[in-house]
């Protein structure tokens, strides 16, 4: 059993001993803890929390301890049913709540869950209240309601569809360009919400051909639910017949966005990002933010466009953070997450897909000729194992001198630019390891990368 506590969110396994798994003791605790910050820290007495989850088989469970917790504490809660994790985002803002907390575990296998905090403004919690969150909790510094105090519960079900009309009415959206380009479009929903609200979408956009993989949201999963290439065959097989136009998948969260060519090979998650912030940046010229570990290809398309890019400490806080600071029009992560201000500062596949059709529908390309009008290159993802006693930070400083004749971004980890090519080292917050995130031109120069770096850690050890 696993329970990992981190300033993101509570995520674990279901069942266990408490503290082990993600038991229903677990859950109430951390629960409580939330609700003792958000009463701490908003200023105007606000006790509305919006609670929503994706469709995994412990979601009921789970929503009962959560909504039974916050009652407790005093809070109302609106309650939006199975929700993606920007819709759930939305709804905090459209309930002018005091926070929200969404119900799933992102990409993780079914028997996972976690609970995933938001501030008033529908964004994650900064590192300074997750932290805060963490010691509340560890310190039990929260105190139930008497019975004349308790919380109400309201049930709202129209948050899906106000999702997709918020989508719809996006400036950059265009639903006449996508209906007349008349697209078979087909979505692979791992059986959570995405299975829909996705379809759902689709057809509001004008797609008339919807070919459904894997969208019954009944939480059992049908592969792996991470969104790459490994866990995706199935789709790929519908492609490869030239049944569609394109495929969407989604995780189970609906925060994360791959694409699958019309050929059956992947679009690559890390040009997710690339694809929709070229069309926005057409559009509306701007700055734009992604994390160190994204991409490279951003990078260059924002320049082609005469704008400014900058990174930030992986996170989708972290990204957050910046795009505000840069004012920027577009950002995300590599992992398929897509970041609209105009939408809203969250990861989100909806706009993710809209915005994409209308590119696709304007471009008048199949998807495969759009991959190739932009910067081509491959990340490798390797890590390296190291004894619990071994200081990675040391390791990291001693990195970072032999390579200081590069340029080194050390915000997050050691980051080396070399000319055509880059890679990022981060240690692990929960296991002794160093992730090692490499791109360049290839595959074969990505891995090669990776390779030298982990001999260089290896002659330090």
């Amino acid at each position: 059993m696993s329970l990992i506590k981190s300033i993101s969110g509570i995520r674990g396994t279901i069942g266990g001993c408490p503290g082990d798994g993600l038991s229903p003791l677990d859950v109430v605790k951390f629960t409580a803890a939330y609700a003792a910050l958000i009463q701490k820290s908003v200023p105007d007495g606000n006790r509305t929390i919006v609670v929503g989850r994706d469709a995994r088989i412990s979601g009921p469970m789970v929503e009962r301890l959560v909504v039974g917790t916050l009652l407790g504490m005093g809070f109302d809660v609106v309650n939006i049913g199975m929700a993606s994790t920007p819709t759930t985002e939305l709804a905090v803002v459209g309930e002018k709540a005091a926070g929200g907390i969404i119900l799933t575990a992102s990409h993780n296998p079914k028997q996972w869950n976690a609970l995933k905090l938001l501030n008033h403004r529908g964004e994650f919690l900064n590192d300074a209240e997750g932290k805060e969150v963490l010691r509340i909790a560890e310190a039990e510094e929260y105190v139930f309601a008497g019975v004349d105090d308790l919380g109400t519960e309201y049930i709202n079900n129209t948050y899906n569809r106000r999702h997709i009309d918020s989508v719809l009415a996006l400036d950059l959206v265009d639903t006449e360009a996508i209906k007349a380009a008349g697209f078979t479009v087909a979505v692979d929903a791992v059986n959570s919400v995405g299975g829909v609200v996705i379809p759902q979408l689709l057809r509001a956009l004008g797609v008339e051909n919807v070919i459904e993989l894997n969208c019954e949201a009944n939480g059992h999963f049908a592969h792996t639910p991470e969104p790459i290439p490994e866990n995706l065959s199935q789709i790929a097989d519908l492609m490869k017949q030239g049944r569609a136009d394109v495929g969407f998948v989604v995780d189970p969260d609906v925060d994360r966005l791959a694409i699958v060519m019309e050929n059956g090979e992947m679009f690559v998650e890390e040009y997710t990002l690339v694809a929709i912030a070229d069309y926005v940046l057409s559009q509306t010229p701007g700055a734009t933010v992604s994390n160190l570990s994204s991409s490279r290809a951003l990078r260059d398309v924002t320049r082609r466009h005469g704008c400014n890019y900058t990174a930030a400490a992986v996170g989708e806080v972290n990204v957050v953070t910046e795009m505000k600071r840069t004012g920027a029009v577009i950002g995300g992560e590599g992992n398929g997450g897509v970041i609209y201000p105009s939408s809203h500062y969250g990861r989100d596949a909806l706009v993710g897909v809209a915005l994409f059709l209308t590119l696709l529908a304007k471009s008048g390309k199949k998807v495969s000729e759009l991959k190739k009008t932009y910067p081509a290159y491959a990340i490798a993802k390797n890590k390296i194992e190291l004894t619990p006693d071994i200081d990675v930070d040391a390791i990291l400083e001693a990195v970072k001198a032999k390579y200081a004749s590069e340029t080194i971004t050390n915000i997050d980890g050691v980051k080396i630019d070399f000319p055509e090519s880059w890679v990022h080292l981060r240690k692990s917050n929960t296991e002794p390891i160093i992730r090692i995130y490499s791109e360049a031109a290839t595959m074969a120069e990505a891995d090669e990368l990776a390779a030298q770096i982990k001999d260089v850690i290896n002659s330090m050890i």
